[in-house]
Protein backbone atom coordinates (compact mmCIF):
# COMPACT_ATOMS: atom_id res chain seq x y z
CA UNK A 1 0.00 0.00 0.00
CA UNK A 2 2.18 2.80 -1.31
CA UNK A 3 1.26 6.37 -0.45
CA UNK A 4 0.88 9.29 -2.84
CA UNK A 5 2.56 12.66 -3.05
CA UNK A 6 0.67 15.54 -1.48
CA UNK A 7 0.06 18.08 -4.25
CA UNK A 8 -2.14 21.14 -4.66
CA UNK A 9 -4.61 19.09 -6.71
CA UNK A 10 -4.77 16.40 -4.04
CA UNK A 11 -5.36 18.91 -1.22
CA UNK A 12 -8.01 20.77 -3.22
CA UNK A 13 -9.96 17.62 -4.10
CA UNK A 14 -9.51 16.25 -0.59
CA UNK A 15 -11.07 19.38 0.89
CA UNK A 16 -13.84 19.41 -1.73
CA UNK A 17 -14.78 15.82 -0.97
CA UNK A 18 -14.60 16.42 2.78
CA UNK A 19 -16.87 19.48 2.53
CA UNK A 20 -19.43 17.71 0.33
CA UNK A 21 -19.48 14.58 2.47
CA UNK A 22 -19.64 16.48 5.76
CA UNK A 23 -22.52 18.65 4.58
CA UNK A 24 -24.67 15.74 3.42
CA UNK A 25 -23.95 13.79 6.61
CA UNK A 26 -24.88 16.73 8.81
CA UNK A 27 -28.06 17.27 6.80
CA UNK A 28 -29.35 13.74 6.35
CA UNK A 29 -27.18 11.42 8.43
CA UNK A 30 -25.95 9.41 5.43
CA UNK A 31 -24.33 9.84 2.01
CA UNK A 32 -20.76 10.76 2.96
CA UNK A 33 -19.23 7.99 0.88
CA UNK A 34 -21.43 8.69 -2.14
CA UNK A 35 -20.45 12.37 -2.14
CA UNK A 36 -16.78 12.03 -1.21
CA UNK A 37 -15.58 8.90 -2.99
CA UNK A 38 -16.52 10.21 -6.41
CA UNK A 39 -13.98 12.97 -5.84
CA UNK A 40 -11.31 11.19 -3.81
CA UNK A 41 -10.99 8.15 -6.05
CA UNK A 42 -9.60 10.46 -8.73
CA UNK A 43 -6.47 11.19 -6.72
CA UNK A 44 -5.89 8.31 -4.30
CA UNK A 45 -6.11 4.50 -4.30
CA UNK A 46 -9.45 2.91 -3.32
CA UNK A 47 -8.25 1.43 -0.02
CA UNK A 48 -7.05 4.86 1.13
CA UNK A 49 -10.13 6.76 -0.04
CA UNK A 50 -12.52 4.28 1.57
CA UNK A 51 -10.63 4.21 4.88
CA UNK A 52 -10.58 8.01 5.07
CA UNK A 53 -14.27 8.40 4.19
CA UNK A 54 -15.22 5.84 6.82
CA UNK A 55 -13.36 7.76 9.52
CA UNK A 56 -14.76 11.10 8.35
CA UNK A 57 -18.27 9.64 8.30
CA UNK A 58 -17.95 8.56 11.92
CA UNK A 59 -16.54 11.95 12.99
CA UNK A 60 -19.27 13.87 11.18
CA UNK A 61 -21.96 11.48 12.39
CA UNK A 62 -20.93 11.77 16.03
CA UNK A 63 -21.04 15.55 15.78
CA UNK A 64 -24.51 15.59 14.23
CA UNK A 65 -25.88 13.14 16.80
CA UNK A 66 -25.59 15.89 19.40
CA UNK A 67 -28.74 17.51 18.02
CA UNK A 68 -30.79 14.36 18.65
CA UNK A 69 -29.20 13.36 21.97
CA UNK A 70 -32.47 13.85 23.90
CA UNK A 71 -34.41 11.73 21.42
CA UNK A 72 -32.01 8.78 21.34
CA UNK A 73 -33.15 7.52 24.73
CA UNK A 74 -36.76 7.28 23.61
CA UNK A 75 -35.89 5.51 20.36
CA UNK A 76 -33.46 2.85 21.57
CA UNK A 77 -35.92 0.03 20.93
CA UNK A 78 -36.56 1.12 17.36
CA UNK A 79 -32.86 1.64 16.73
CA UNK A 80 -32.04 -1.80 18.13
CA UNK A 81 -34.41 -3.44 15.64
CA UNK A 82 -32.29 -2.01 12.83
CA UNK A 83 -28.83 -2.15 14.35
CA UNK A 84 -28.60 -5.59 15.93
CA UNK A 85 -29.46 -7.49 12.72
CA UNK A 86 -27.08 -5.17 10.82
CA UNK A 87 -24.16 -6.31 12.98
CA UNK A 88 -24.86 -9.85 11.78
CA UNK A 89 -25.06 -8.69 8.18
CA UNK A 90 -21.72 -6.86 8.04
CA UNK A 91 -19.46 -9.95 7.91
CA UNK A 92 -21.85 -11.63 5.48
CA UNK A 93 -21.58 -8.64 3.18
CA UNK A 94 -17.79 -8.72 3.38
CA UNK A 95 -17.80 -12.42 2.51
CA UNK A 96 -20.14 -11.76 -0.43
CA UNK A 97 -17.47 -9.65 -2.10
CA UNK A 98 -15.60 -12.85 -2.91
CA UNK A 99 -18.60 -14.14 -4.85
CA UNK A 100 -19.96 -11.10 -6.69
CA UNK A 101 -18.53 -8.08 -8.42
CA UNK A 102 -18.53 -4.93 -6.30
CA UNK A 103 -19.36 -2.93 -9.41
CA UNK A 104 -22.38 -5.13 -10.13
CA UNK A 105 -23.59 -4.69 -6.57
CA UNK A 106 -23.19 -0.92 -6.63
CA UNK A 107 -24.93 -0.58 -10.00
CA UNK A 108 -27.82 -2.69 -8.68
CA UNK A 109 -28.16 -0.44 -5.66
CA UNK A 110 -27.89 2.65 -7.88
CA UNK A 111 -30.73 1.29 -10.01
CA UNK A 112 -32.92 0.74 -6.95
CA UNK A 113 -32.21 4.25 -5.71
CA UNK A 114 -33.01 5.76 -9.10
CA UNK A 115 -36.27 3.85 -9.47
CA UNK A 116 -37.32 4.66 -5.92
CA UNK A 117 -36.42 8.33 -6.17
CA UNK A 118 -37.98 8.77 -9.61
CA UNK A 119 -41.20 7.04 -8.55
CA UNK A 120 -41.79 9.21 -5.52
CA UNK A 121 -40.78 12.47 -7.19
CA UNK A 122 -43.52 11.83 -9.75
CA UNK A 123 -46.13 11.32 -7.03
CA UNK A 124 -47.92 14.21 -5.36
CA UNK A 125 -47.71 12.59 -1.95
CA UNK A 126 -45.45 10.12 -0.26
CA UNK A 127 -46.80 6.83 1.10
CA UNK A 128 -46.77 6.41 4.84
CA UNK A 129 -46.85 3.23 6.90
CA UNK A 130 -49.14 3.84 9.85
CA UNK A 131 -48.47 0.72 11.93
CA UNK A 132 -45.41 -0.76 13.70
CA UNK A 133 -43.29 -3.00 11.47
CA UNK A 134 -40.70 -4.69 13.70
CA UNK A 135 -40.01 -7.61 11.35
CA UNK A 136 -39.58 -5.36 8.33
CA UNK A 137 -37.38 -2.99 10.39
CA UNK A 138 -35.10 -5.87 11.35
CA UNK A 139 -34.96 -7.14 7.76
CA UNK A 140 -34.05 -3.70 6.41
CA UNK A 141 -31.44 -3.30 9.13
CA UNK A 142 -29.90 -6.67 8.29
CA UNK A 143 -29.77 -5.90 4.56
CA UNK A 144 -28.26 -2.51 5.32
CA UNK A 145 -25.52 -4.27 7.26
CA UNK A 146 -24.89 -6.62 4.35
CA UNK A 147 -24.63 -3.68 1.96
CA UNK A 148 -22.40 -1.86 4.41
CA UNK A 149 -20.00 -4.78 4.54
CA UNK A 150 -20.11 -5.33 0.80
CA UNK A 151 -20.08 -1.80 -0.60
CA UNK A 152 -20.06 0.78 2.24
CA UNK A 153 -23.71 1.58 1.46
CA UNK A 154 -25.24 0.86 4.85
CA UNK A 155 -27.57 3.86 4.79
CA UNK A 156 -29.33 3.31 1.46
CA UNK A 157 -32.10 0.83 2.37
CA UNK A 158 -32.76 2.19 5.90
CA UNK A 159 -33.11 5.69 4.43
CA UNK A 160 -35.62 4.48 1.84
CA UNK A 161 -37.59 2.64 4.50
CA UNK A 162 -37.55 5.49 7.01
CA UNK A 163 -38.80 7.91 4.34
CA UNK A 164 -42.00 5.85 4.18
CA UNK A 165 -42.60 5.92 7.93
CA UNK A 166 -44.87 8.48 9.61
CA UNK A 167 -41.96 9.55 11.81
CA UNK A 168 -40.80 13.08 12.49
CA UNK A 169 -37.41 14.14 11.17
CA UNK A 170 -35.99 13.75 14.67
CA UNK A 171 -37.34 10.21 15.00
CA UNK A 172 -35.94 9.34 11.57
CA UNK A 173 -32.55 10.82 12.43
CA UNK A 174 -32.55 8.97 15.76
CA UNK A 175 -32.40 5.78 13.69
CA UNK A 176 -30.29 6.74 10.67
CA UNK A 177 -27.51 8.69 12.38
CA UNK A 178 -26.51 6.22 15.14
CA UNK A 179 -27.11 3.28 12.77
CA UNK A 180 -24.60 4.58 10.24
CA UNK A 181 -22.12 5.67 12.90
CA UNK A 182 -22.14 2.17 14.39
CA UNK A 183 -21.79 0.38 11.04
CA UNK A 184 -19.02 2.65 9.76
CA UNK A 185 -17.33 2.60 13.17
CA UNK A 186 -17.05 -1.16 12.74
CA UNK A 187 -15.55 -0.56 9.29
CA UNK A 188 -12.94 1.79 10.76
CA UNK A 189 -11.88 -0.91 13.25
CA UNK A 190 -11.64 -3.41 10.41
CA UNK A 191 -9.57 -1.04 8.26
CA UNK A 192 -7.27 -0.25 11.17
CA UNK A 193 -6.68 -3.96 11.71
CA UNK A 194 -5.69 -4.24 8.04
CA UNK A 195 -3.14 -1.44 8.38
CA UNK A 196 -4.96 1.08 6.19
CA UNK A 197 -4.32 4.00 8.54
CA UNK A 198 -0.69 4.59 7.66
CA UNK A 199 1.08 7.87 8.46
CA UNK A 200 0.37 9.02 4.93
CA UNK A 201 -3.35 8.35 5.36
CA UNK A 202 -3.43 9.98 8.79
CA UNK A 203 -1.84 13.13 7.33
CA UNK A 204 -4.56 13.31 4.67
CA UNK A 205 -7.20 12.81 7.36
CA UNK A 206 -5.73 15.70 9.34
CA UNK A 207 -6.23 17.94 6.29
CA UNK A 208 -9.78 16.75 5.63
CA UNK A 209 -10.98 16.68 9.24
CA UNK A 210 -11.61 20.45 9.76
CA UNK A 211 -13.50 20.77 6.45
CA UNK A 212 -15.65 17.77 7.34
CA UNK A 213 -16.63 19.12 10.74
CA UNK A 214 -17.26 22.67 9.49
CA UNK A 215 -19.44 21.57 6.56
CA UNK A 216 -21.30 19.15 8.83
CA UNK A 217 -22.31 22.11 10.98
CA UNK A 218 -23.74 23.82 7.89
CA UNK A 219 -25.73 20.67 7.10
CA UNK A 220 -27.01 20.52 10.68
CA UNK A 221 -28.13 24.16 10.46
CA UNK A 222 -30.14 23.38 7.31
CA UNK A 223 -31.59 20.28 9.00
CA UNK A 224 -32.92 22.39 11.86
CA UNK A 225 -34.84 24.64 9.46
CA UNK A 226 -36.67 21.86 7.64
CA UNK A 227 -40.20 20.74 8.47
CA UNK A 228 -40.89 17.02 8.86
CA UNK A 229 -42.48 16.81 5.41
CA UNK A 230 -39.64 18.77 3.79
CA UNK A 231 -37.13 16.44 5.41
CA UNK A 232 -38.90 13.29 4.12
CA UNK A 233 -39.03 14.72 0.61
CA UNK A 234 -35.40 15.80 0.81
CA UNK A 235 -34.40 12.22 1.61
CA UNK A 236 -36.08 11.10 -1.61
CA UNK A 237 -34.27 13.72 -3.67
CA UNK A 238 -30.96 12.85 -2.04
CA UNK A 239 -31.47 9.18 -2.84
CA UNK A 240 -32.25 10.06 -6.46
CA UNK A 241 -29.17 12.28 -6.77
CA UNK A 242 -26.99 9.73 -4.97
CA UNK A 243 -28.18 7.00 -7.33
CA UNK A 244 -27.18 9.12 -10.32
CA UNK A 245 -23.75 9.86 -8.82
CA UNK A 246 -23.14 6.22 -7.95
CA UNK A 247 -24.18 4.99 -11.41
CA UNK A 248 -22.11 7.61 -13.24
CA UNK A 249 -19.06 6.91 -11.10
CA UNK A 250 -19.22 3.16 -11.62
CA UNK A 251 -19.96 3.33 -15.36
CA UNK A 252 -17.19 5.89 -15.88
Amino acid sequence: MRGIDVSFELVFLLLAGAAAGGFINGLAGFGTALMSLGIWLQVMPPWQAVSIVAAMSVASGLQSMWIIRRDLRGNTGRLARFLLPALVGIPLGSAALALISAMTLKLTIAGIMLLYGAFFTLRRSLPAIDRPTPVADATIGFLGGVLGGAASLSGVLPTMWCAMQPWTKIETSAVLRPYNVAILGGAVILFAGRGYYSWDTLNLMAIAFPATLASSQVGIAVFRRLTDDQFRRLLIWLLLASGVLLAVRELA
